[in-house]
């Protein structure tokens, strides 16, 4: 249950620092229309690559860290079968 909580933790930092990492926008000049991404000033144009790559990033490690934690349940599991099958086997 800690390591959960720590995982979480860890978790929510990384998505709190990605997220207070990007700067503030501000409102385009022109909000009554439609302005193409190539006539924004460079100031304004958000690359998408930063953010795909973080998504991707937390997507692993949440999937590495759900497997990590699936296989040490498992082989607790199996360590009680095999103690188990010793105690049946002893009677």
């Amino acid at each position: 249950m800690k390591q959960r909580l720590v995982m979480v933790a860890v978790l929510l930092l990384v998505a709190g620092a990605l997220v207070l990492a990007q700067p503030p926008q501000a409102p385009p000049a022109t909000a009554d229309g439609f302005v193409p991404v190539g006539a924004l000033p460079q100031a304004e144009q958000l690359p998408a690559a930063p953010m795909v790559i973080a998504a991707y990033s937390v997507v692993w490690i949440v999937l590495i860290g759900y497997i990590w934690m699936l296989w040490r349940r498992l082989s607790k599991v199996e360590r009680e079968l095999a103690d188990l099958a010793r105690r049946v086997q002893n009677r």
